[in-house]
C-alpha cells in the first residue's frame, strides 16, 4: 500500500491545513510534535498583514488557512502540520481583534482571520502600557496566541467600562463571562 507524502515547506502547510474538514473546528496542532523543524520566511507584521518572502500574502483565504495551524511554543510561533514545524516571525500579536459586541453577559470579539472569541476566564483581556503612556490591549484567542485589540475596538471597550475600586485605586474595567478586566484608570474615557 502506497503512503501519501505531505510536500515540504509552504505547500505542506497548505495541504495539512486543507486536510482539516470544514466544520470540524481547528486542527489539533497542540497534539502534533513533528520531528522536522526549520524556519520559513513568513512575517506577521504589527498591523496584522502577513508576508511571505517579503511579499504580502494577498489571498485572505490563505491567511485564514495558515492561521488555523499556528502554535505558540516557548521559543516562538510556528506553522505546524503532523510532519513539519516551521518557525515564523510575529512582530506583535498574530491576530487583530477588529470588532466587539456585547452578547448577554459576554463580550464577543471577531478577529481579522475570522475567529470569534468570547472574553472570559479562559480568554482574558489585558492592557500593557507603552513607554509614551498609550495603552496596548490584547485578547487571548487560543493556546497562548493573542489578538491585538484594534484602537477603535478598544475605544468601544472603554465606553462600555465601569469604574471599580481596586488595590491600585479607582479603575475602569469590563466584565465578560463572569470575569472582570481592567482597561485603564478611572475617568480615562473623560480625558
Amino acid at each position: 500500500m502506497a503512503q501519501t507524502q505531505t510536500p515540504p515547506g509552504l505547500d505542506g502547510v497548505i495541504a495539512a491545513a486543507k486536510a482539516q474538514a470544514p466544520g470540524r473546528g481547528l486542527p489539533p496542532v497542540h497534539l502534533w510534535n513533528p520531528p522536522n523543524c526549520g524556519d520559513i520566511d513568513i512575517v506577521i507584521r504589527k498591523d496584522g498583514l502577513w508576508f511571505h518572502e517579503g511579499t504580502p500574502i494577498g489571498r485572505e483565504a490563505l491567511v485564514r488557512l495558515f492561521s488555523t495551524v499556528l502554535r505558540k511554543d516557548d521559543d516562538g510561533v510556528y506553522l505546524v502540520t503532523p510532519v513539519e514545524k516551521l518557525r515564523i516571525t510575529v512582530e506583535d500579536a498574530p491576530f487583530i481583534a477588529t470588532r466587539v459586541d456585547r452578547v448577554g453577559e459576554a463580550l464577543r470579539f471577531l478577529t481579522n482571520v475570522g475567529d470569534e472569541v468570547e472574553a472570559g476566564p479562559e480568554n482574558a483581556i489585558r492592557v500593557e502600557m507603552e513607554p509614551d503612556g498609550q495603552p496596548r490591549p490584547y485578547l487571548h484567542v487560543r493556546r497562548g496566541l493573542e489578538a491585538l485589540i484594534a484602537r477603535p475596538v478598544f475605544y468601544e471597550l472603554v465606553e462600555m467600562a465601569q469604574e471599580r475600586e481596586t488595590p491600585q485605586g479607582p479603575t475602569l474595567g469590563v466584565a465578560s463571562n463572569g470575569a472582570w478586566f481592567p482597561v485603564g484608570p478611572a475617568r480615562a474615557h473623560q480625558l
